[in-house]
């Protein structure tokens, strides 16, 4: 189990739109799940465009959603959408201060702000006090693309520098912690603590580094990510080695995945990185697939796609399922699988829990292994099952006979009869 870094927790949300918690376990807190958050692409002021996305977004499993708020018009909508929706809603402020304040009274969540984008301290400071009014937390961030070089602290920058001379990113680390102090000390002199802190970059390298040295000095939770990832073809990998590396570290309490595409990828792809870190409950199918190779005999790239949409659909507890090609490594990568399928000549043999419950067709593959999911899945419900406990051991197949495919083979001479080896006999 990933022992995480204990933090200050913030709460935010309601009874309509779910309470989230976000880090724990410093101050009498217990650490709460990581959370994932992902923003709206299009304009808030497009009001059933923006609702509709929302409650998407929530469907696919985001537990915030932060949406742009640069113009009036926009804060004036949130008082139309914030009704209609059904997750914690986040405003995104940069340079006006004042759409912040009206995005408060709209009845957001939270503040994400950017100390550094606004130059009057004063007008900070009226943010920090309505959201302490309104117990709503503030994000601040120190992105490497918005911080601002700093004109009157030069001298502590020279001293972060000195204590980041050996790394190939001291300048930007002593930029951004010099930044995060200077930032703080204005929420820290109103007595304001709700505070998650973000430092992200399209450097996964940087991300790394900053976060692992904010996670040694500061004990606000981390809000994780990368940013301008790119499209979701490049920017998966960006995102997930430096995250996965980050939380297997024990460092971040919530997580946004940044894509130039759908943010409901950002979501699924998200979800999954903490399902797979054993950092979230996994809902639904937890599907597993070989990678095929010359020994397959069936379209096993449509069936695993046709597997994952039906059973997403279908399917409401984490049954681990497999998907095999073949027979070859099926049994051995199929093992702890609830349910499995090992593919053969146009045929699948289908075991539940190690147990052998049918072979069919191909053409009838995913009907069968629907319908053998679904009754385990009634088993698990029932109590009469439970998940992740095999009942036998898998036995493999008969490689000459079970699937049909053999004695073709070897009437032909492609492959030699294997000395030892009785065929079975399966009615089709």
């Amino acid at each position: 189990m990933i022992q995480r870094r204990p933090t200050r927790q913030v709460t935010l949300g309601d009874e309509q739109h779910g309470i989230v918690k976000i880090g724990g376990g410093a101050h009498g807190t217990q650490p709460a799940p990581v959370s994932i958050q992902t923003m709206t692409a299009g304009y808030t002021y497009e009001i059933d465009t923006c609702v509709a996305e929302i409650n998407r977004m929530a469907a696919a499993g985001a537990d915030l959603v932060r949406v742009a708020v640069p113009m009036k018009k926009d804060t004036e909508a949130l008082k139309q959408i914030i009704p209609q929706v059904r997750v914690p809603i986040v405003a995104d402020v940069h340079f006006h201060f004042q759409r912040a304040l009206e995005a408060i009274e709209a009845g957001v969540h939270k503040i994400r702000l950017n100390p550094g984008n606004i130059s009057d301290k004063k007008q900070v400071a009226e943010v920090i006090d309505a959201c302490k009014e309104k117990k709503l937390p503030i994000r601040i961030g120190v992105n490497e693309g918005s911080i601002i070089e700093r004109k009157d602290k030069q001298k502590r920058m020279k001293e972060l520098g000195g204590v980041f001379s050996n790394d190939k990113h001291g300048h930007f680390l002593a930029i951004m912690i010099a930044k995060l102090e200077e930032y703080l000390e204005i929420f820290y002199e109103r007595d304001f603590y709700d505070i998650v802190i973000s430092a992200k970059s399209p450097d996964p390298t940087l991300v790394v580094a900053a976060y692992t040295e904010i996670s040694k000095r500061f004990d606000h939770p981390l809000h994780l990510g990368v940013t301008h990832a790119g499209p979701k073809e490049t920017g998966t990998i960006r995102s997930v080695v430096p995250l996965g590396h980050l939380l297997a570290s024990g460092i971040g309490d919530t997580v946004r995945i940044s894509y130039a595409n759908d943010p409901v990828y950002e979501v699924e792809d998200g979800l999954e990185m903490l399902y797979c870190l054993e950092l979230r409950e996994r809902k639904g199918v937890d599907l597993i697939a070989c990678p095929t190779c010359g020994r397959i005999q069936v379209d096993l790239f449509t069936l695993v796609q046709e597997v994952r949409e039906t059973l997403k659909a279908e399917i409401e507890l984490p049954i681990k399922v497999a998907v095999m090609g073949c027979i070859v490594n099926g049994p051995g990568e199929a093992e702890g699988a609830d349910v499995a399928i090992f593919a053969g000549d146009r045929r699948g043999i289908i075991y539940v829990q190690g147990q052998k419950v049918a072979n069919v067709p191909e053409e009838e593959i995913l009907a069968a292994l629907l319908a053998e999911c679904k009754k385990f899945e009634a088993k698990v419900k029932a109590g009469e099952a439970k998940l992740g406990e095999k009942v036998v051991e898998i036995a493999p197949p008969d490689p000459i006979g079970e699937l049909g495919s053999g004695f073709d083979k070897i009437a032909k001479g492609d492959v030699e009869k294997v000395p030892g080896i009785t065929p079975l006999t399966i009615s089709k």
